[in-house]
């Protein structure tokens, strides 16, 4: 059958797709190496550790470097113990992965120690830790959609280090299969996890081994967060009183459905800070993919109906829009800014007031390797997602599975596309 004009890409999805290949070209050259989390034998003198107990939902995988897979599973439990760099090696926000096995504690983030626990004993190991901790506080992280378990596992690690939070941490990691064509499954597979967290919190709360609870949430892992605290409230009347502090960072959830569940928050409530962006390009492909909508993460805290309403919420914005990053997306200033991060570790965990003048604004921001919301299986879920630093082998091996699906659906992604997603990346800055 001839190929006719009408059949070929425009010229905006040439362009789309021109970007899309450059730049998983470059990420297949980043070092992509599997099987990170085998343990090595040692570290190095200057070296830093962080040790983090890990709950998750996702299924076990067979391969000990990998430890859990994106597929759904029954919570389960592990402590990790994370070699970081010596600081002279490193910049603050960096996470640097080995580019062959072992990694070199030398130069990249390596894994020390892996434990498999059964519930009682992550119990004991929590108490243990938390009571050598002032005011015996605990930090929960909520990783974000296309992320790996280890790359959950090391952007924590990242985050607890370059803070200085005083916290004893914990990972809560949802199965997000690390795919750029995954947005869907992750979505559900965020709302399947809900439960979990839920159950985690509320374990933490009726806890007196525990002072104090911080949650950080990024990108789609806010939907998990916010649904969980949600249903605490409900069935709480209210939320318990340890769990102090709630940050949001680049929330990937709608604003209208953000107003209810503030709303169902009825009885006590946490202290929310939310970190917004204007200029957050992930967040404005999401808004496409959800009809239009207004996405948390990107509105403007200084217009109606945003402004009264976080005020009589007493929700602390920062905006972080001002702020000049090295990348194209936007989509997690809070953690590689040296600023934010600490700001998170020394203030906002301490519960202490905060104001958008502490950020630093104009200072050199390096954009978070975190991650993009996307539409499924679409050029534009390539371009939006691929430049982002978790694009990983599987990525690229589902992007080979999934090519002829992609031209065979070329013409009914077009319309979607355009400009406003091919223009942010006429020169993806790649990293891992």
């Amino acid at each position: 059958m001839p190929i006719r004009r009408k059949d070929l890409p425009t010229p905006a999805i040439r362009r789309v797709l021109a970007a899309a290949a450059t730049t998983i070209f470059l990420a297949g050259c980043a070092g992509d190496v599997k099987g990170v989390l085998t343990p090595v034998a040692s570290t190095v003198p200057g070296a830093s550790k962080v040790t983090m107990l890990v709950a998750t939902t996702r299924a076990a995988d067979p391969d000990a470097g990998v430890l859990y897979s994106g597929e759904r599973g029954k919570p389960s439990f592990v402590e990790m113990t994370i070699s970081l760099p010596p600081d002279s090696r490193r910049k603050i926000g960096e996470v640097q992965w080995p580019s062959r096995l072992p990694g070199n504690p030398e130069t990249d983030f390596v894994t020390l120690k892996v434990d498999k626990l059964d519930a009682r004993t992550g119990l004991a190991r929590l108490h243990e830790r938390v009571s050598r901790v002032p005011k015996r506080r605990v930090m929960v992280f909520v990783h974000g959609f296309n992320n790996r378990f280890e790359d959950a596992v090391y952007r924590f690690a990242q985050i607890v280090h370059d803070s200085d939070a005083d916290v004893v941490p914990v990972l809560f990691t949802w199965p997000s299969r690390g795919s750029l064509f995954a947005y869907g499954y992750d979505r559900e597979s965020a709302t399947y996890s809900r439960n979990a967290l839920e159950s985690l919190l509320q374990g933490l709360a009726r806890d007196p081994a525990v002072g104090e609870v911080s949650l950080l949430a990024h990108s789609m892992g806010n939907w998990v967060a916010l649904e969980s605290l949600t249903q605490m409230a409900v069935r709480n009347r209210g939320i318990p009183p340890k769990i102090a502090n709630v940050m949001l960072a680049s929330p990937d959830v709608d604003a209208d459905v953000f107003r209810t569940q503030i709303a169902e928050m009825t009885g006590r409530r946490p202290k929310f800070t939310l970190f917004v962006s204007q200029d957050d390009r992930a967040l404005a492909v999401s808004r496409r993919v959800w009809g239009n909508k207004d996405r948390l993460g990107a509105v403007d805290p200084d217009v109606e109906p945003y402004k009264t309403e976080f005020e009589k919420d007493k929700i602390t914005v920062l905006n972080l829009t001002k702020l000049r990053t090295g990348d194209k997306l936007n989509h997690g200033k809070f953690a590689e800014s040296p600023e934010v991060v600490k700001l998170i570790g020394t203030r906002l965990v301490d519960g202490q007031p905060i104001t958008d003048s502490r950020v630093g604004l104009g200072d050199r921001l390096i954009e978070v390797t975190g991650s993009a919301a996307a539409a499924v299986g679409t050029a534009a879920g390539i371009v939006v997602s691929a430049p982002v630093a978790v694009v990983d082998s599987q990525a690229r091996r589902n992007l080979g599975d999934r090519v002829e699906h992609l031209g065979n659906n070329i013409q009914d992604t077009g319309a979607a596309v355009g400009n406003t997603v091919t223009s942010p990346f006429q020169n993806p800055n790649v990293s891992r």
